[in-house]
């Protein structure tokens, strides 16, 4: 493992406690930064929390589909430190079906964690980073949003949201010392194939050129340098980390 310098820095990670987001937590954590957990399960949060026993480890229990909750929250912390790092990874894989039996219901759900939910919690960090003239931010989204997956519209309707808003905002805070980046992963064998048919799983491997799904700690490896100091060029990009699956 490289040794990524995040000391003195500190760090949201939504959906930190599981998946992706507890790779990242534990390689930030490695690399010396404070680490705050945003999730909505308190129970595996606290859980994670406790099995990991760092004192730079915390966790909130934070529902980020509530704009008012997120800033309420980013008030609170900014009080006594600085936010250096946001992770957007919390979200949802949604239902694997055709655009014309998905659910209204199941369509606002997912389009409201997966990319309003990111677009709620920028709109409040922003402007404590564009103060501090410093800031770090990865959105997590997905090689479906740059290809489209069939059965899972809204998830990849969602994650091409999450890249257009990446280089939004990249642009936007192009003149300051903030980045603004998103990975676009393949699937890895997380709890979100607990949301996904059988026939989707094997239709995403039989995508990926290196053949096996990512690892998580992969992911980690490539955010670790994105959200560090070194990373100070690099804004309103987009990092492919499909296994060769990515076209464009």
């Amino acid at each position: 493992m490289n040794r990524i310098d995040l000391n003195n820095r500190t760090a949201i990670v939504t959906g930190g406690a599981q998946g992706f987001g507890l790779a990242m937590t534990k390689r930030f954590l490695n690399s010396g930064a404070n680490v705050i957990i945003w999730d909505l399960d308190k129970t595996v949060a606290e859980k994670i929390v406790k099995e990991l026993n760092n004192p730079k480890l915390s966790a909130t229990t934070i529902d980020v589909t509530n704009f008012n909750h997120v800033t309420a929250e980013v008030e609170k912390i900014t009080k006594n430190i600085n936010i250096d790092i946001f992770v957007n990874n919390a979200g949802i894989a949604g239902k694997n079906t055709s655009v014309w039996d998905y659910p209204i219901d199941e369509w606002k759900k997912v389009i409201e964690l997966n990319l309003n939910a990111v677009f709620y919690c920028l709109k409040a960090i922003t402007p404590h980073m564009i103060k501090n003239n410093y800031g770090r931010i990865v959105n997590i989204a997905s090689i479906a949003g740059k290809e489209g997956n069939p059965n899972a519209s809204a998830y990849s309707t969602s994650k091409a949201g999450v890249i257009g808003l990446t280089k939004s905002l990249g642009k936007e805070l192009a003149n300051k010392n903030i980045a603004v980046n998103t990975v676009t992963p393949a699937a890895a064998k997380t709890r979100i194939f607990d949301q996904m048919t059988k026939e989707h799983i094997n239709y995403m491997l039989s995508k990926i050129p290196r053949n096996r799904f990512v690892l998580v700690e992969e992911l980690a490896s490539l955010v670790a340098w994105l959200v560090s100091e070194e990373n100070s060029y690099t804004t309103g990009a987009i990092f492919d980390l499909s296994g060769g699956r990515a076209t464009y």
